[in-house]
């Protein structure tokens, strides 16, 4: 079996289950063998009733069942089966939902071992939804960590484990590709260790010890890929550098209000950059706020002065048009000579065509767009300019792509996400940078609470409040539907779907509540979040899909459900969805966990609203039981690692890069060793825009 084989060569897996998995972008083996785990679930030795303790985590019993199951229908589509069971030490009460056929799986006066979730019921112990293991299930899984995968409806988590199984037993693990001198040198367990490490390790250190290893590698091929790009463009030599136009400041003077100091340090940085004998390739790295848009526009103002064209790219179509419908704004309030059009994904073939037209004739000199203007058929006339808005959501291939499409055009990537710049300098090698931290004057503070469950109803009050002033919330949900197979001693995630239906019921009426996430199709997602931006939608309930892309100042409250979930980086980025109008605004953080070390994190966001401080606590406060606890951050959407919890194995990977691309570009002849690394590079990672497109 190879990594590039279907996943239907694997027993019982066939079309109906393949379109199941291809839910969850899997359809090859190595698409399986890369969907991790997000979570493990320790199996602890069997307890006796008597000493359970409703306290919503996993036990597991063997007891008897001493009363016939009974099925009662609450309603349409819901039903909950309930039977007795007794050790020698007491009895309780097993409780199943939606699963009326457990009461002929059950027989009084047989034994079984049952693994569930202990809550109180009534003022009675119950055990939830539990499993019934046999004894060898139970042994082959007692004290050891049990792997967690995402699922999706009609897919459990038994069965992917099942699959997952079957592939590591098949797959041909060919030699690894990272020299062993390197493994030795930074401490890397082979490629099939690793792999099987991850999926089922024998204890937490096997688990950490795989997915260093795995962490590596993925830093160690995007960091080749910025150095190869850094090589490309370093040397560049401007051959046409612009001439400094007195409108762009006649233009800044003109402004209703003082740019800040950061703002006329970083446009100076861009000018000089542009009208120098070397092309520009410049990060602006600001907070949420800190005024990149106006930088951006004086970049494009003084490229068209200079008689050329200029693009900007946005990761989402509603930005795009956002963005396009500000600089229809500037011209008229302005004059400025903008002659400007949008093409995104979402227009007519008609329409399309007309916009492209216009751009290979030079007959509009500002293009706003999304991902559209990657296309082979979207030609330039003289595209001397590219900026891409919230770099992250590219990567440097598409930025390469869009940037070959122009006459040696300057580069500028715009980022509202503030990193460490230990970091920066690392995701970002092959751009200067330029760092906006400070805030307009006149801009209002979010006002920050980190809460407990208890204050979800005053929450929802508040809420409906403001939308009964004309205003509009976000709440955040860390799943999209909801998942019986959550164990483990982490309280019951909220999902999109339930939450939005128990919101309308908490709401009055008149609040207009729907849902947005991720597995919703391109163009249902645009929908709904134009339909928010037009404020047809009162309250959005989504997941972490719009910590970008979405831009309504009428948005005034943020509320997010299981804090502790999230990475501080990743919640500031959502706080950023709020606070960009003229009236105060809130973010709610709910917390399931009142841990000191879980407390001590949010507490950062309670106190600061700074998003450099924020990158650097969760730098700082990630800790070893944190791996899969929090989710990643949001910006580098790397396949398992995250640049905040694991920021020293991203500063090892950077030195073994330099290292092998030393050896391979400068060196001449790579070594012996190092041979078989770049052909694996070359064949699987370099031509791939999906694995350096983080």
């Amino acid at each position: 079996m190879h990594f590039d084989d279907p996943i239907t060569v694997l027993n019982g897996i066939g079309d109906k289950t393949a379109s199941l998995y291809h839910k969850l972008d899997i359809d090859t083996i190595n698409d399986l063998v890369t969907h991790y785990p997000r979570d493990y679930e320790e199996w602890r030795d069997i307890v006796t009733i008597g000493e359970l303790k409703a306290n919503h985590q996993v036990h597991a019993v063997h007891a008897m069942v001493i009363s016939a199951p009974q099925t009662i229908h609450i309603r349409k589509n819901m039903s909950i089966t309930t039977a007795r069971v007794r050790d020698e030490s007491g009895a309780c009460d097993i409780t199943y939902f939606n699963m009326p056929y457990m009461k002929n799986s059950l027989q009084p006066g047989k034994q079984y071992i049952f693994r569930g979730r202990v809550v109180l019921k009534n003022n009675r112990m119950t055990m939830e939804q539990p499993k019934i293991i046999s004894t060898k299930e139970f042994m082959q899984n007692v004290h050891r960590l049990a792997p967690v995968y995402p699922t999706t409806k009609g897919l459990s988590i038994a069965a992917i484990t099942k699959a997952m199984h079957l592939a590591l037993e098949g797959l041909d693990f060919e030699k690894d590709y990272i020299p062993e001198s390197m493994r030795i040198k930074y401490g890397l367990s082979d490629l099939k260790a690793a792999v099987y490490g991850l999926h089922f390790p024998r204890n937490f250190d096997d688990m950490v010890c795989a997915r260093k290893r795995l962490v590596f590698e993925e830093f160690l091929f995007f960091i080749i890929g910025v150095l190869a790009l850094k090589d490309m463009t370093v040397q560049e030599i401007n051959d046409a550098p612009m001439m400094r136009i007195d409108a762009c400041q006649e233009f800044i003077d003109s402004l209703p209000y003082e740019l800040t100091n950061a703002q006329k340090k970083v446009w100076a940085e861009i000018e000089n950059d542009m009208c120098s004998a070397r092309l520009m390739n410049r990060l602006v790295q600001g907070d949420v706020g800190s005024g990149k848009t106006i930088v951006a526009i004086l970049a494009m103002f003084l490229c068209i002065m200079n008689h050329h064209q200029a693009a900007f790219m946005a990761p989402t179509e509603v930005l795009a048009k956002q963005h396009y419908a500000s600089v229809l704004e500037l011209i008229e309030e302005y004059g400025l000579p903008f002659k400007p059009v949008l093409l995104t994904g979402l227009l007519t073939a008609r329409e399309k065509r007309r916009v492209k037209e216009s751009i290979a004739l030079g007959t509009c000199n500002v293009i706003v767009g999304t991902q559209a203007l990657l296309q082979g058929d979207v030609d330039f006339y003289d595209l001397r300019l590219v900026i891409t808005d919230e770099q992250h959501r590219f990567g440097v291939k598409q930025r390469e792509t869009l940037a070959q499409k122009g006459i040696q055009p300057h580069i500028l990537v715009m980022s509202a996400t503030p990193i460490p710049r230990t970091l920066a300098l690392i995701l970002y090698g092959d751009l200067d940078i330029s760092v906006m931290d400070e805030l307009p004057a006149n801009r209002l503070p979010i006002k920050n609470c980190v809460v407990n469950t208890d204050y979800r109803k005053k929450a929802y009050e508040f809420i409906a409040k403001e939308a009964a002033a004309g205003r509009q919330a976000y709440v955040i949900c860390p799943m999209v539907e909801p998942n019986e197979e959550i164990m483990g001693d982490q309280p019951v995630l909220e999902n999109v779907v339930e939450y939005t239906e128990k919101l309308r019921k908490a709401l009055p009426d008149t609040v207009r509540v729907e849902f947005l996430h991720g597995q919703m199709s391109p163009k249902a997602k645009n929908y709904i979040m134009e339909e928010f931006a037009q404020h047809h939608i009162d309250v959005l309930v989504s997941t972490t899909v719009i910590e970008v892309g979405i831009n309504v100042p009428n948005a005034t409250v943020m509320l997010v459900e299981n804090a502790e979930r999230f990475g501080l980086a990743q919640l500031h980025q959502l706080r950023g969805r709020v606070g960009r109008g003229k009236n105060q605004s809130y973010c709610i953080f709910i917390t399931t966990t009142s841990q000191n070390d879980t407390m001590e994190r949010l507490q950062v966001l309670n106190k600061s609203n700074d998003g450099f401080f924020i990158s650097s606590e969760d730098m700082r406060l990630r800790g070893p039981g944190d791996l899969f606890g929090i989710r990643q951050s949001g910006q580098f959407q790397f396949r398992l690692g995250d640049i905040y919890q694991d920021a020293g194995i991203l500063q090892e990977a950077q030195r073994c890069a330099m290292e092998l691309y030393a050896d391979s570009i400068h060196g001449g002849e790579p070594a012996e060793e190092n041979r078989r690394f770049w052909k694996h590079y070359e064949d699987n990672i370099a031509s791939n825009v999906d694995f350096i497109n983080i």
